[in-house]
């Protein structure tokens, strides 16, 4: 019988196969969520559900996109009614993507401009990526380029087709599938750098001073193992401790049919991976206070996922990241759910890396830090030739000023030698150094000047005639 209601809703898209699962990993772990009053939205059904799940984003580079196709999706009466009536093969084979050439123009419309803003935006995030990396003028070829994306075709950049569907579903149920194994992976780095450090900082103290650190950490730890017993995620005993301290009911009247309608926050009928991980708070705060600056929280998420994993595993069994009624009402079954031994493993009693990968994590940031410091000092000696240069210039430029200045000065000197200035009125008399130089006559100065200028000699003075009789 083909699911339907919000159940069927599930399975629109990988993210709502694993919806409330991945997708709702980012919000504040722990925290369960708030049923809204249905008098209090009119929205209800699949765009309800979609709405919450695309509250939180899924760490997907492209989740707005996703988030854009799915509301868009969920507004064509046609395609919701396909949904209701489709499971995760006819989904997961592409048979409800063919669904799409029969939604109105209208939805095909916006989704073929939401295709559109997104080659775009890719095409930006490219052009960043190469300017960053060589000559920002180099020629692209953005149809090889987009390839790498793999969540819309690139041969169709303008229109939403089915086969933008198709690729959209099964590129984010392989990207949200391996979510939880980045979680592991980025964790496992985030130890081995701690204790990277660590052992650095312990060589660069004396002897005396290291023995201390040594002492306050082994101190620090001891305090950390000594917490009360933690529980077998999804065990009876934990479930019935939420049951009394949590839910405020008596121990003794536990029913895990109530129990499963108590923490179907939203009441649609499945247990998602927030809701779980809701249930593990009380057992986390056994080892983990945030209060407590010994205590990295850090190590508490990744405790939380592992929690998480452990129920999955044993509850989950279709393995659709989704917990049933049935199934948790069959995991109350079994022999373990009762059985508990000596309680729940913690981060610590479980290194996140073998000394084997730590030895690999260290040469490979001894291979990076040596990268780095060869690459600033070749920076250093390309400042420093590039310092000198800079001198050089300068004192070319000085140089160059200097030269120019002697030119003027001699310009201004050959003027006045290659030529007699006029004078105020257009004379012209001799230069007193020279012979034949003219140059201009001072005003008022014309009795001593021909017609042509030239300066008249004076005569000597003449003596007065004596005639016979004065003798």
């Amino acid at each position: 019988m083909p699911p339907s209601g919000p159940r069927a809703t599930l399975l629109l898209l990988p993210l709502l196969l694993l919806l409330r699962a991945v997708l709702a990993v980012p919000l504040e772990r722990g925290a369960p969520k708030q049923e809204s009053p249905a008098t209090e939205s009119p929205v209800s059904g699949p765009a309800l559900l979609s709405s919450q799940v695309f509250a939180v984003d899924t760490g997907l580079y492209y989740h707005r996109y996703l988030q854009e196709v799915i509301n868009v999706l969920e507004t064509d009466g046609h395609f919701r009614e396909k949904l209701q009536a489709a499971n995760a093969e006819d989904i997961k084979s592409g048979k409800l993507s063919r669904e799409l050439d029969f939604v109105s123009h209208h939805v095909r419309t916006k989704l073929d401009e939401l295709k559109r803003q997104e080659v775009s935006r890719l095409r930006m995030l490219l052009k960043a990526k190469m300017d960053a990396e060589q000559e920002p003028n180099i020629q692209l070829d953005h149809l090889s380029l987009l390839k790498q994306f793999e969540h819309l075709d690139p041969q169709n950049q303008h229109t939403f087709e089915a086969r933008d569907l198709e690729l959209l579903i099964q590129t984010a149920t392989r990207d949200l599938a391996q979510y939880d194994a980045a979680h592991h992976e980025e964790f496992k780095r985030y130890e081995m750098l701690k204790e990277h450090e660590r052992r650095r900082y312990l060589e660069s103290l004396g002897e005396e001073q290291r023995k201390e650190a040594e002492r306050k950490l082994e101190e620090q730890q001891r305090r950390h193992r000594e917490h009360p017993k933690v529980n077998v995620p999804g065990s009876q005993a934990q479930l019935k401790e939420v049951w009394e301290e949590l839910d405020g009911l008596d121990p003794n009247r536990f029913n895990p049919k109530t129990f499963f309608i108590l923490h179907d926050i939203n009441s649609d009928g499945v247990l998602d991976e927030q809701e779980l991980e809701a249930l593990f708070t009380k057992e986390l705060e056994k080892v983990y206070d945030p209060k407590n600056e010994e205590d990295d929280m850090r190590e508490m998420e990744e405790e939380r996922l592992r929690m998480r994993e452990h129920v999955m595993k044993n509850v989950d069994t279709n393995q659709d990241r989704l917990v049933t009624l049935e199934e948790f009402l069959a995991s109350t079954q079994r022999k373990e759910f009762g059985d508990t031994g000596e309680g729940w493993e913690t981060v610590e009693m479980h290194p996140a890396y073998t000394q084997e990968e730590l030895k690999r994590f260290e040469e490979e940031l001894a291979a990076r830090e040596a990268e780095l410091n060869a690459k600033a000092q070749r920076l250093s000696q390309e400042t420093e030739a590039l310092g000198r240069s800079q001198g050089r210039l300068e004192a070319q430029k000085r140089e160059l000023q200097q030269a120019v200045l002697q030119m003027e000065q001699r310009k201004q000197q050959q003027q006045g030698h290659n030529g007699p200035a006029p004078g105020p009125e257009g004379q012209l008399k001799l230069h007193p150094d020279t012979d034949d130089a003219l140059v201009p006559a001072p005003a008022g100065d014309q009795k001593d000047v021909d017609p042509l200028g030239k300066k008249v000699p004076e005569q000597p003075p003449r003596l007065p005639q004596l005639d016979s009789q004065h003798l």
